[in-house]
């Protein structure tokens, strides 16, 4: 259970950091992102370290180890999390990286390239000439746009440091 007072070691109220969480998160499951992957994410970018293990998530979180499990299952595959494993110790930790939303974006060319490829195929079977073919395409070529922008998009964010 959250505490109710502020933790006088990191002059935190833990219960406002537990409805940030739960707010957070939700403002991620409306967007389409699992809701318990959101749930671990977020509990882990409001830690001082970005890292915990499974069993400190399912205690702060209140769930069970098996919907962490398959929350950083998620969270790791998109590019938001890493597993590491300290010295000596048997435990993992799922950590957030500093440049997360970096890479997590700088990663899409390869996905934007296959599922370019793949409305080709569908504009293809379809006819260019339909509504669904016309459909096909705009999605085409808005990835085709995400793919050749992103990279400068990306370029700007670093150079701002």
């Amino acid at each position: 259970m959250p505490e109710t007072t502020p933790n006088p070691a990191q002059g935190r109220d833990e219960q406002a950091v537990a409805r940030f969480v739960e707010r957070f998160a939700l403002d991620f499951s409306e967007a389409g992102f699992p809701r318990m992957a959101a749930r671990v994410f977020v509990r882990l970018l409001a830690t001082d370290e970005g890292s915990c293990t499974a069993a400190e998530l399912a205690r702060s979180l209140q769930v069970s180890a098996a919907a962490v499990s398959g929350a950083v299952r998620y969270l790791i595959q998109v590019g938001l999390v890493v597993r590491e494993r300290e010295p000596g110790s048997r435990r993992d930790h799922y950590r957030v990286r500093d440049d997360m939303w970096y890479e997590a974006f700088a990663q899409r060319d390869e996905q934007f390239l296959s599922w370019e490829s793949t409305l080709r195929e569908g504009v293809s079977a379809l006819g260019a000439e339909t509504a669904a073919g016309s459909r096909l395409d705009e999605t085409r070529r808005f990835f085709e746009f995400l793919r050749t922008e992103l990279p400068k998009l990306m370029e700007k964010w670093r150079a701002q440091g």
